[in-house]
């Protein structure tokens, strides 16, 4: 066990070795940018329309191939930027979480990275920790998980002389050890990775691809009508397939993966700024649906910085006395906030401690810690945690009252005991006192006006869980640990791996839980929870399990999440509603139009530029301004769905309407079929401004983005039928009022639009 002092290298020794072994990492071999983009091209979306241009290159139709092509470009580039993006954002989280170690330089102990640690370090590692470099140990015992490097399936012991592997787990204990091998020399082969998954598919991703497979299915059996209609006509097959394949194009979401990536990678990169560490891009639309945070007291909701507020010392034991044997108990090298309180409070009565033999660090299955020292030639032990454990392994029986007293204030409450071996006499207790955090309260009201109910979840007292609860203004019972499965806003007396069923049961429930943790008894509970949350002073394994670590104390950064992640949820469920509309109204009319008309109401080359002018504009939208929902968001399929088919058929009778002006006015077939383009391209823009509002579409300013985007796609298509190129022309006064008309329509949809998406949030 270190002391305050130690013995190993000095700072320019350690900056000699690692000139000459180089960093404790190993180089990650990233692929080259030019095989990530051609990548973009190798998937189903891609595939379809590298079908079609084939097709449309063999037929000699070079207008449409070119578009085809750009098309294809326009979606890889846009693609490959955004992921290009989010890596980034995962770059700058791991430069955030490099693994910290605790190494002897100069003389003392200090905190440094991993990556800076060298051959002869000297290193100590406690529970909760991945080892950083390969170790042999000079003292201390450990329990170590080491399981993913060795295939051993139950952690094993180890002590002095033994050899400790890189990124293995310290399960219980500690121990100091000198680095014998870093980076790519040690067995691992380099520091644990704590970013993983980072590309995980979230349900609502999910849900999206799954509306899509039945518009493909819609789609599917629309070309089926036509075809069988074009055999029955004797349409050439080389007019008609490029027309229905182009049909099933419009209906695929070209921009779904570039535009989930935009709006994750854009609000992640928002909460690093505030604090928030997102290890899975997935977790920033999850985040949306929590409807439960189980949150640490310590530390979360308070400060974590204990100080000595009472000491009661038993009859016949001093003050002094008492707190000489709860510092025997103590070590400051565990960097514990008990430890280093008691310790403190400790040094004003008693500066000089008797040598300690041996130190036992508190363990959350024992719920104490142990010193061993000779006193008057016999070999004492002393004694300090939980009062319940410690009268009885003392057979005091009149604890309970006192420890009730101290706690009443909201104070941490500990027993003290010293006495030879197997002979420990209860010397008193200790209350430390640990202050509410100034902003929990606030953010804990937030949270709950937001519809996630706080759960407090802690190892202390029923009464002291109380006292903190109440001065929070968290609601609900307050339950002991024998209680997971009830229904509480407290949870005292809790262990850290009960955590993991506490969670379990909530979610049996059909609850979205967060939980907070810090230990590495956290780490299967945060494994469980849909929205795991490292704090600030997390271990290296409670950080991996997270989904979110958080870089600042409290639970601002969780709130920030929850915001964040719903104002994601609304621009999703903006794309979903106007994409649904849009296939919709775009097959329905190119189909109907073609089986009552006998005509092309829009060409396929209209189409593919149809497909441009739409992808612009919504992939906008993952920076558009929204308001998130007051209540946890859960997606209701039957109503999206009847939702957009109320809204899509009146678009549907508003397309139909523009193809019959067109006709009235004695246009020709290439002239409707620009004023068609340019109605579905109007029409599309009025959509996305008529469903990013769940209210009147006047309620909320659009983003900037989105304004300047859809200001531009009006003057590019409207100069192009303006100008007759790629279709046949227009004058400008008919393009003016088609415009006009479709803004007016628009406000009349708003009327019936409301009352319809009002249903799919709260607001």
């Amino acid at each position: 066990m270190p002391e305050n002092t130690c013995s190993g290298l000095g700072s320019d020794e350690a900056r000699q070795r690692l000139a000459q072994y180089g960093p404790n990492a190993v180089t990650e071999e990233k692929p080259k940018n030019w095989l990530l983009f051609l990548h973009k091209f190798w998937a189903p979306v891609p595939w379809m329309l590298e079908g079609t241009l084939i097709l449309e290159t063999i037929l000699g139709r070079w207008p449409e191939a070119i578009i085809i092509t750009l098309l294809l470009i326009f979606n890889g580039v846009l693609g490959f930027s955004q992921e290009r993006k989010a890596q980034s954002a995962l770059e700058l989280l791991k430069e955030r979480l490099r693994i910290q170690a605790r190494a002897c330089r100069d003389g003392r102990w200090q905190s440094i990275p991993a990556a800076d640690l060298v051959p002869g370090d000297l290193v100590h590692v406690r529970v909760g920790d991945m080892v950083p470099a390969d170790l042999c140990l000079s003292d201390g015992g450990i329990l170590v998980d080491q399981s993913a490097l060795t295939g051993e399936s139950m952690p094993v012991e180890r002590a002095a002389g033994d050899t400790l592997y890189s990124a293995s787990v310290v399960r219980r204990g500690e121990a100091s050890g000198e680095v014998t091998a870093t980076g790519a020399k040690s067995y691992f082969g380099k520091t644990a990775e704590l970013v993983r998954g980072a590309g995980a598919k979230s349900h609502l991703e999910e849900l999206v691809l799954s509306i899509v497979r039945y518009l493909v299915m819609m789609d599917v059996i629309l070309v089926a009508a036509i075809l069988i209609y074009a055999a029955a006509s004797h349409v050439p097959l080389a007019e008609i397939l490029p027309f229905a394949l182009i049909l099933l194009v419009a209906s695929v979401p070209v921009a779904l993966p570039a535009t989930f990536t935009l709006a994750t990678a854009i609000s992640s990169l928002h909460l690093v700024h505030r604090g928030v560490l997102v290890t899975r891009l997935a977790a920033v639309e999850e985040a949306a649906a929590m409807s439960d945070l189980c949150s640490d007291k310590t530390g979360t909701l308070t400060q974590n910085r204990l100080s000595l507020s009472q000491a009661k010392g038993w009859p016949g034991v001093e003050e002094a006395e008492l707190l000489k044997m709860a510092a025997i108990a103590s070590d400051s090298a565990t960097q514990d906030p008990i430890d280093l309180a008691v310790l403190q409070a400790s040094l004003a009565q008693t500066p000089h401690l008797p040598d300690r033999q041996q130190f036992v660090p508190f363990d959350p299955a024992t719920k104490r810690s142990e010193g061993v020292f000779m006193q008057d030639g016999a070999s004492w032990r002393a004694l300090k945690g939980s009062p319940q454990i410690i009268a009885k392994l003392c057979g005091n029986t009149d604890w309970e009252q006192a420890t009730t007293d101290l706690a009443a204030g909201g104070a941490r409450v500990l027993a003290v005991a010293a006495g030879p071996d197997g002979q420990p006499r209860f010397f008193g207790l200790l209350a430390l006192a640990d202050p509410i955090r100034p902003d929990a309260a606030q953010v804990v009201q937030q949270l709950q006006e937001l519809g996630v109910q706080v759960r407090m979840v802690t190892g202390d007292s029923p009464q002291t869980a109380k006292n903190v609860a109440t001065a929070l203004g968290i609601m609900g019972s307050v339950c002991d640990g024998k209680a997971l499965a009830e229904d509480c806003g407290v949870y005292a007396g809790v262990f850290p791996a009960d955590k993991f069923h506490l969670v379990q049961g909530l979610q049996k429930k059909g609850r979205i839980v967060g939980m907070t943790g810090d230990g590495v008894n956290d780490a299967p509970a945060l494994k469980q929870a849909e929205m795991g949350v490292a704090v600030e002073s997390a271990t290296d394994v409670a950080k991996a399990a997270a989904s979110l670590v958080l870089t600042t104390p409290g639970l601002q950064g969780v709130f920030d999440a929850v915001v964040t992640g719903r104002r994601v949820y609304q621009r999703m469920l903006t794309y979903t509603l106007n994409k649904i509309v849009k296939v919709f109204q775009v097959a329905l009319f190119l189909s109907l139009g073609f089986l009552l008309f006998r005509s092309f109401v829009v060409t396929p080359l209209l189409v593919l530029l149809l497909l441009f002018a739409n992808d612009f504009v919504t992939m906008s939208l993952a920076e558009d301004n929204v308001r998130p929902s007051p209540k946890p968001d859960r997606w209701d399929i039957h109503t999206l769905v009847f939702s957009s088919l109320v809204v899509a058929f009146a678009w549907l009778i508003y397309i139909f309407a523009v193809y019959g002006v067109g006709r009235s006015l004695g246009l020709s077939l290439a002239s409707v079929q620009t004023l068609d383009f340019l109605g579905l391209v109007f029409s599309g823009l009025a959509n996305v401004f008529l469903v990013r509002e769940r209210g009147h579409l006047w309620a909320s300013v659009p983003g900037r983005f989105l304004l300047w985007a859809s200001l531009a796609d009006i003057l590019v298509v409207g100069g192009l039928a303006a100008m007759g190129w790629l279709m046949a022309p227009l004058p400008i006064p008919l393009i003016a009022g088609l415009l006009l008309a479709t803004m007016l329509y628009t406000l009349i949809l708003d009327q019936i639009k409301v009352p319809l998406l009002r249903r799919l949030t709260s607001a």
